[in-house]
């Protein structure tokens, strides 16, 4: 996301490795430091350092996403099949998963697999607009990423702090019921 050297990634990718490493397009390993996770948001800010800059990519804005939108995932799907593109279009945008923590997804039907998540989901502009990051285990064809716009608000504290210091009221919502 920047020539010095910073790579955006889900925290669930790196959370508790002893070592991370980034593969460039052209086979280099790069070792990587972990400068900053959020586990609320499920990413993670990277670091790498190498001679010269390197080719970052343009992030954009999610919230002007519309459903039918097209969008592009590119991942290691598997493990195995190296800088694969899928293409796909915004089906849902908002969608609730696994907790209360985020509950605005991308939902696509790009092809994102196991072994995708931390790639980028790419506007038909160019621009990344969300951090591919999981999968429906019920449904084929239907994966999720995370908003940039979210991750963007909170990328100054990952480099500055190593984390996101966030308020917490201590109030749940419940329904009602006549009892």
């Amino acid at each position: 996301i920047d020539p010095a050297g910073y790579v955006l990634t889900n925290h669930h990718v790196v959370a508790g490795a002893d070592r991370a490493t980034v593969t460039l397009s052209d086979g280099r390993p790069l070792r990587a430091a972990v400068v900053g996770s959020d586990s609320t948001l499920d990413v993670s800010l990277l670091k790498v350092d190498v001679d010269g800059p390197l080719p970052a990519a343009t992030l954009g804005d999610s919230s002007t996403l519309r459903v039918g939108e097209w969008v592009c995932a590119i991942g290691n799907p598997l493990g195995v099949y190296v800088h694969s593109v899928t293409v796909g279009v915004v089906s849902y945008l908002g969608r609730k998963l696994f907790d209360g923590s985020l509950d605005a997804y991308i939902q696509t039907d790009a092809a994102i697999s196991v072994g995708n998540s931390g790639g980028p989901l790419i506007n038909a502009r160019g621009e990344v607009v969300g951090i591919t990051t999981a999968v429906s285990a019920q449904a084929s064809s239907i994966g999720f990423a995370v908003p940039i716009s979210g991750v963007v608000a909170i990328l100054p504290q990952l480099k500055t702090e190593g984390s996101v210091a966030r308020g917490d009221l201590g109030a749940e919502l419940h329904d009602l019921t006549d009892d």
